[in-house]
């Protein structure tokens, strides 16, 4: 367990370029106004630690706290997605560094020792608020716990499944990438969809979105092809693609690598030849496939990267290592929290009926907001592969109309 204050000790801030200062000009602007999968986009370079003094007393428990909300962090900070959790710890110190706030503390604890164990200790210790966990599975352990307490749970996963009874899912859902994209696609005259889809949880809930999708635009889908992840099985989905009507485009719902695989494929075959290559948010995290001759002029929505891009510089500068691309939604998670702070009075519950503003909020990943069912809702921008690039197409409005 550590925790993270908005008190940093002198010296301890990174000279500000003028790069950070135009970034701290716009997030304090911000806070004014499936089954969770782990990208993999950029690798750390090691994860960043916090060395205690070896001589330094346990204390049990956390002091009493009169003048700060206390929230917990619920990531893990050790096991095979411990980087994850630290680039997300992280990101939270520099949410509370950059919005100098004076009434938020936060406390992390770690779920790869027991979700369960980790939100017990969390609500003993008096926290109000929890963010996290980035498991799906986690947040359905965590959730039930926080909810007899009366503690919402923001989670970072993407499983709008777990949304509900106190638990929102901050994730970037899938489904809204799939839907902003196909709309992008009608808008440009295409009407006739296929899609090759991944067996699974993930493949399966894309399918379901692609087709409410296209519906709800007044496309068709002619096919939809579940293929295994093997060069094979790649191969036979595609060829029965062939074996369909004609497609004006084809999404290929998984990740950046799987595409590399399939999109050249695609392109060998008679009716994917000249059909437009659609991609999902996943695409947003492996840089690599603009590499990929058979993928450009590919389109994909996603959250925007141009705040994160400077947030990663940052990050680089304070903690010496590159962040997992899911640090912005720590820190976005703290904007939320500290706009919410101003009229939170310390020691009461935490006021969840804000986090239905109909405004929404803004943060490194742009406007967002929670609906009825406490799912995230995005603003998504349109992105093409060029050579060597991705360009914005159609950029992500800047909030939402009622």
């Amino acid at each position: 367990m550590t925790e993270t204050d908005a008190e940093p000790q002198a010296g301890i801030l990174p000279v500000v370029k003028r790069s950070a200062r135009i970034l701290f000009a716009a997030c304090a602007l911000m806070v004014a106004g499936c089954q969770t999968i782990v990208p993999r986009g950029e690798q750390p370079t090691g994860p960043a630690t916090t060395e205690q003094p070896a001589d330094r007393p346990v204390e049990p428990g956390l002091p009493t706290d009169t003048q700060r909300h206390r929230v917990a962090l619920l990531v893990p900070m050790s096991g095979a997605n411990a980087g994850v959790g630290q680039s997300i710890a992280n990101a939270t110190t520099l949410a509370l560094l950059d919005t100098k706030t004076e009434k938020v503390r936060i406390t992390t604890y770690d779920t790869n020792l027991g979700a369960a164990a980790a939100v017990s200790r969390a609500l003993s210790e008096g926290n109000r608020l929890i963010l996290g966990p980035l498991m799906a599975e986690d947040a359905r352990v965590v959730g039930p716990i926080a909810q007899k307490a009366g503690v919402p749970v923001i989670s970072f996963s993407n499983d709008s499944s777990i949304a509900g009874n106190g638990v929102y899912s901050m994730g970037y859902a899938p489904a809204q990438s799939i839907e902003r994209v196909v709309t992008f696609a009608r808008s440009k005259g295409l009407n006739s969809f296929a899609a090759l889809v991944p067996r699974g949880t993930y493949g399966e809930r894309a399918g379901t979105s692609l087709l409410r999708a296209v519906e709800g635009a007044g496309g068709t889908v002619v096919s939809m092809q579940p293929f295994d992840r093997s060069p094979g099985s790649i191969t036979a989905a595609v060829r029965k693609l062939d074996a369909s009507s004609p497609y004006d485009a084809v999404l290929i719902a998984d990740g950046g690598r799987v595409a590399i695989q399939a999109a050249p494929i695609l392109r060998k075959s008679v009716r994917g030849s000249k059909a437009q290559v659609l991609g999902t948010e996943l695409w947003n995290t492996e840089s690599t496939i603009v590499g990929t001759p058979a993928l450009r002029g590919a389109w994909f929505a996603s959250v925007s990267d141009g705040l994160y891009r400077q947030l990663a510089t940052r990050y680089r500068t304070r903690f010496g290592s590159t962040p997992f691309r899911l640090s912005s939604l720590g820190y976005d998670a703290v904007l939320l929290t500290v706009r919410i702070a101003r009229d939170w009075q310390v020691g009461t519950p935490f006021p969840a009926r804000r986090l239905a503003d109909s405004g929404g909020f803004s943060g490194i990943d742009g406007a967002f907001r929670f609906t009825r069912n406490g799912i995230a809702e995005r603003a998504l921008e349109i992105n093409q592969v060029n050579a060597g690039s991705f360009a914005v197409l159609d950029a992500a409005p800047g909030g939402f109309q009622e």
